[in-house]
């Protein structure tokens, strides 16, 4: 028999459909019992691809006497944290102050008010080095509601007046100058690992961000050593267990510092902002190994996270099984391989020959160096991802015959943010190589946002509201789309639908990103500086939190402030750059002093300071527009195509060979250039 999660978006709610937990999603029923019942409610926040949230679902949820006890004491929640970012935000906060760390899953006991009284992360089915086990922590929750109640509630009361606060400069602090720019590239080379690249120590995270940011810095400045620490982290990585070699695409972190075992989940974001980091690293440095990469990213995506309409699916599991009759998942069994497994596969393809060469080449040994078996990788020859045509053909049998194996779970919903920070780098990969099948995906990707992930809906002045997430499986096999979408989905959009109008020169999609934009400023605008994460027509939580800080995605404030600022510089409507101002006069002062926290806003602040190049080509002249587009230059703005309305076109209507290109910068413009030439000497 399954329960009230069985009709979910979230694959990740449906894996506990048949739990014996009596558990609801989030909403009013469950707060209403609660509150009739006079039960506190017990919140289980988590998503699909993290390996303790399965591990935690095993040994407590799936068990009888566990789950009798939950649904005779507790009013029980299960969130799906990738869904529900602003739930997830504000008692990840409750969490962390209370324990002084976080992570998932996510456990908060609760008033029917929604107000957290206890928080922790992962309980253990048995009691283990001094915790509590998880029906240990029940029965003392619900003797202390029954018998210290008093005590929870003042808790809960210090817990509520901590969360929800957002500290900044204010809307009066002047704006941040270029020295901050100069400040974080010092504090980002301060952090850097020389030897292994990245920012820190292990677990060791891909700081997209902070990447961009160093190359944005060497576009600026030439700086030899920014660009050391970009190459040095991007060859770690790709040479590392972090990159899959045989299929493509990054898993989410690697718990060593050296990037060679990571845990193994693969999220969609991840390999968006990758793809980004190591598109701009091949247009500035020219090195085709991190085409390669760029490259491998994509066709990972294409392959193994796409939906044939276009949606891009959220992500793949860390756990497997290792054979299609074993009783129990196991952590990256899809990807290692014994020298065994290479030559069986290498053979059933008719190239045993190759199987030295190949182990030889991905670094798989009988020792191995993940628990008795081998996650390839190329840190022997770290640079080198050069593949012959006998190693090429060897990595396209393994892969064949890695299909073959018990893939990890996918979850198949499509999540708006995610899905538009993918387009953003499709848009621009397709252009800067002229690859038309990565252009054609990209707008895939946007047509399906428009058609099934928004809604008509009288609270935008635009008359249509965004949705959060789309999942296949709802409503017999037709889709679904649920939850309002927050402002990091309307910001991450806007960004995406600015990088498929300057790919396309379609007009359409910059008019998407307008409209976005206004809804974005009606809906989510603080008055007091920045967007809300929330709508003013989304549910009322017991905080209204805000997105400051760049994380695993960029913040919605930092995509806001980036999004508005190049669409000021597009249509010329001040009213964009002014609410961008105000989120730089809020955040900017502690950017500088807080790289790795602010790096997508550190953009902004590049775009504030030192203004934005203004491109507009003219007629049919596709030479002029690759000088645009095959380069890195993030302080440029490129129309084209279908002419505008706004000041960018005025008086700039030539036609086919006629096209010229106008380079204009501070309100000031330069001579008309007819060649490439002529253009690349205004650009540089």
């Amino acid at each position: 028999m399954t329960n009230r999660l069985a009709t979910e978006t979230s694959p990740y709610l449906r894996q506990h459909a048949e739990n014996p937990v009596d558990w609801f999603p989030w909403g009013p029923e469950a707060f209403e019992l609660a509150r009739s019942q006079d039960r506190p409610v017990l919140l289980s926040v988590g998503y699909s691809a993290c390996h303790w949230c399965h591990v935690m679902a095993h040994e407590s949820f799936e068990d009888e006497e566990t789950a009798a006890l939950m649904n005779a004491k507790f009013v029980n929640i299960k969130v799906d944290r990738e869904e529900r970012p602003d739930i997830d935000a504000i008692y990840m906060e409750a969490t962390q102050a209370m324990t002084g760390h976080g992570g998932w899953p996510m456990t908060v006991f609760m008033t029917p008010e929604g107000e957290p009284f206890y928080c922790g992360t992962y309980f253990p089915k048995e009691p283990r080095g001094g915790t509590l086990s998880f029906t240990q922590l029940l029965t003392a929750i619900e003797d202390a509601w029954q018998t210290r109640r008093d005590e929870l509630m003042e808790q809960a009361t210090r817990l509520v007046q901590n969360i929800g606060r957002n500290p900044s400069a204010g809307t009066d602090a002047p704006l941040p100058v270029a020295q901050v720019l100069d400040e974080a590239t010092l504090a980002l080379l301060a952090a850097y690992d020389p030897q292994w690249g990245g920012f820190g120590g292990a677990p060791k995270f891909p700081q997209s961000m902070s990447l961009g940011h160093l190359l944005r810095h060497v576009r600026r400045t030439g700086s030899d050593t920014a660009l050391a620490a970009v190459t040095t982290s991007l060859d770690a990585l790709a040479a590392g267990g972090i990159y899959d070699h045989i299929g493509g695409g990054f898993s989410r972190y690697s718990v060593d510092e050296r990037w060679l075992v990571p845990h193994f989940e693969k999220m969609l974001y991840d390999n968006a902002l990758l793809g980004r980091s190591y598109l701009w690293a091949w247009q500035v440095t020219g090195e085709e190994r991190y085409l390669q990469v760029l490259t491998e990213i994509i066709d990972y995506v294409l392959r193994d996270l796409s939906h044939p309409s276009g949606g891009r699916y959220s992500a793949e599991d860390a756990d497997s099984f290792a054979t299609a009759d074993a009783d129990h998942a196991e952590e990256g069994a899809f990807y290692v391989w014994t020298p065994q497994e290479v030559a069986e596969a290498l053979e059933q393809a008719n190239l045993g020959h190759l199987t030295e060469e190949t182990l030889a080449f991905y670094g798989i040994s009988e020792a191995g160096n993940f628990e008795g078996a081998s996650i390839p990788n190329r840190m022997h020859e770290r640079g080198n991802l050069e593949r012959s045509a006998g190693i090429e053909s060897a990595r396209a049998a393994l892969l064949e015959s890695r299909a073959t194996r018990p893939r990890p779970g996918l979850d198949n919903k499509v999540l708006t943010e995610w899905n538009a920070l993918m387009l953003a780098t499709l848009a621009e990969a397709a252009a800067a190589t002229q690859r038309q099948d990565w252009l054609a995906a990209a707008e895939s990707t946007a047509n399906f946002l428009c058609e099934s992930l928004r809604v008509p809906s009288a609270a935008a002045t635009s008359g249509q509201r965004w949705l959060r997430s789309w999942q296949a499986d709802l409503n017999q096999g037709l889709g679904g789309a649920r939850h309002l979408a927050y402002a990091a989905d309307y910001a991450a959009l806007i960004d995406g639908f600015i990088s498929l109008y300057e790919a396309t020169g379609t007009l359409r999609w910059l008019e998407e990103a307008t409209t976005t934009a206004d809804s974005l400023i009606e809906l989510f605008w603080d008055v007091d500086g920045g967007v809300w994460t929330t709508g003013e027509d989304a549910e009322q939580l017991v905080s209204r939190p805000k997105d400051l800080m760049d994380n695993a995605t960029p913040s919605a404030n930092s995509m806001t402030a980036v999004g508005l600022l190049r669409l000021e510089a597009h249509t010329g409507e001040s009213r964009y750059g002014e609410h961008a101002r105000t989120i730089l006069r809020t955040l900017g002062g502690v950017a500088g002093k807080h790289a790795m926290s602010f790096g997508n806003l550190l953009w902004a602040i590049e775009l504030h300071t030192l203004g934005v190049t203004e491109v507009v080509v003219t007629g049919d002249r596709p030479d002029l527009v690759q000088v645009l587009q095959s380069r890195f230059d993030p302080g440029s703005i490129l129309a084209w195509g279908e002419p505008g309305s706004g000041a960018l076109w005025e008086g700039r209507s030539a036609t086919g060979s006629d096209g010229v290109a106008y380079v204009c910068r501070n309100q000031a413009c330069g001579t008309p250039a007819a060649s490439a030439a002529e253009l690349l000497a205004q650009l540089d």
